[in-house]
């Protein structure tokens, strides 16, 4: 019989050869990727040689992650290996996205140990495509910076954005989260929308005392190296140094717009713009400042 010539191998002694399962040689065989060369007289299909050579390809494409479909169509000429591979690098680069985005909105589902509904709104946050982030960038910019009379600002404003790379970390993901929800708030819009009108000078005048608190980090680091030295806010010490940072300007209007920066939270929307965009943001200023609305206050009661 022609199944018991030594090159003409029966469906089960290519499953011994191969070392995979019958069924799933008699899968790839319904489906083309490996026909028979024949049939022996009772009906049974028939391999050679080369069929062993075919089902290693075939194993090994399959290994790699490509659908029986593109496997035939590799087989029969119709496609190159490379092609097909090059398109599913593409969807497997667009699947690690997606699990790194599913990862990030776990992680912080655990962290914050968030509810059902808060949940499913962070896996939406996380999951809008760029120009739905972008609308909403937009929105919040022109409700906190729209109409305000200030060359500067509006340049600022043009060319800012906020945006999450094509392939963004587990830890950019959390922030844009974060600061979705954060920019989405209408009691921090309004806190943010006072302290930039604080902070934005009158047609044909200055820009107004602490405006460049938020901007100059020097100030911060002199805050900071004070208070690792055990300056109280309240002392005499603390007021040189007021001194020596505002001189003559109007401490009032210096303590209004520092306080008005600390309620609407500027600083943690500082850190999560940095974050999103992937930068090394300065560390946490909030103590320093703080301790300098503390010695301004302290200096406005002397």
């Amino acid at each position: 019989m022609d199944d018991e010539r030594p090159d003409v191998l029966t469906i089960g002694r290519l499953a011994h050869r191969t070392g995979l399962p019958v069924r799933t040689l008699r899968f790839w065989s319904d489906e083309g990727a490996v026909p028979p060369v024949g049939r022996s007289a009772g009906g049974y299909r028939l391999y050679d040689a080369e069929s062993v050579a075919r089902v290693e390809l075939v194993r090994t494409l399959r290994e790699l992650g490509l659908g029986l479909d593109d496997v035939c169509r590799v087989l029969s000429g119709r496609t190159t290996v490379a092609g097909v591979a090059d398109a599913h690098v593409a969807a497997l680069d667009a699947q690690i996205r997606s699990l790194r985005v599913s990862r990030a909105v776990l992680s912080t589902v655990a962290k914050r140990g968030s509810t059902v509904e808060e949940t499913a709104l962070m896996n939406r946050l996380a999951r809008l495509s760029a120009t739905e982030r972008k609308q909403i960038i937009d929105e919040f910019k022109e409700e906190v910076f729209g109409g305000l009379d200030d060359p500067r600002l509006r340049d600022r404003m043009r060319a800012y954005s906020i945006e999450l790379p094509d392939d963004p970390t587990p830890e950019q993901v959390d922030a844009w989260i974060d600061l979705a929800e954060l920019v989405r708030d209408p009691g921090f819009r309004a806190r943010l929308r006072t302290w930039t009108e604080l902070n934005t000078p009158v047609p044909g005048q200055g820009r107004p005392p602490g405006a460049s608190i938020w901007w100059a980090r020097q100030i911060v680091r002199t805050v900071a190296e004070v208070r690792k030295s055990g300056v109280a806010p309240e002392g005499p010490a603390a007021a040189e140094v007021l001194s020596e940072l505002f001189g003559d300007a109007d401490r009032a209007a210096v303590l209004r717009s520092l306080e008005a920066g600390i309620e609407a939270g500027a600083e943690h929307y500082r850190r999560l713009v940095a974050r999103v965009r992937g930068q090394d943001s300065s560390p946490d200023a909030t103590e320093e400042l703080e301790w300098l609305a503390r010695a301004l206050r302290a200096a406005d009661q002397t």
